[in-house]
């Protein structure tokens, strides 16, 4: 089976992006190619990313940020955006927008809490993945957060 190239899309692929692209890495390595990029890339990853992905044992050691531009001349299968904003053209006609908080600056548990939507996330692209056999799966409804963090 072909496998998929996905690209996770959030502002500083600091946090979410990288989570979901070593989720993907970590359950999906048979199935999918995954990278992650950010609109605004920040310099370093932030350990507490790195931290509570590392308690997942889906260590994120090798990935570090970069800007979509890296990508443009790269073929995805599946963009997926959490960073609110319009992608470029050339990663939009395959956009997938999930709306998931950013951690960043916020503490401990606000990174486990998008850690913990993240990994659900990404469990259920993969299951789609799997079942559409090498085709590109049809997006699942939108999931919508309605309410930010709980208490951390």
């Amino acid at each position: 089976m072909k496998k998929l190239r996905i690209l996770f899309v959030c502002m500083g692929n600091a946090c979410r992006s990288q989570m979901a692209e070593g989720f993907a890495r970590h359950f999906g390595g048979d199935v999918v190619e995954a990278q992650s990029a950010g609109m605004m890339p920040l310099g370093s990853v932030p350990s507490q990313t790195r931290k509570v992905m590392l308690e997942r044992e889906a260590p994120i050691d090798e990935q570090y940020p970069k800007g979509v531009e890296v990508f443009r001349n790269t073929e995805f299968d599946i963009v997926v955006n959490m960073s609110g904003v319009m992608l470029p053209k050339g990663l939009k006609e395959k956009e997938r927008r999930w709306t998931v908080a950013d951690p960043y600056g916020r503490s401990d548990g606000a990174y486990r809490q998008v850690r913990d939507e993240l990994e659900k996330m990404v469990r259920e692209l993969l299951e789609q993945v799997r079942a559409a056999n090498g085709e590109i799966p049809a997006p699942a409804k939108p999931r919508r957060r309605l309410f930010g963090f709980g208490k951390s």
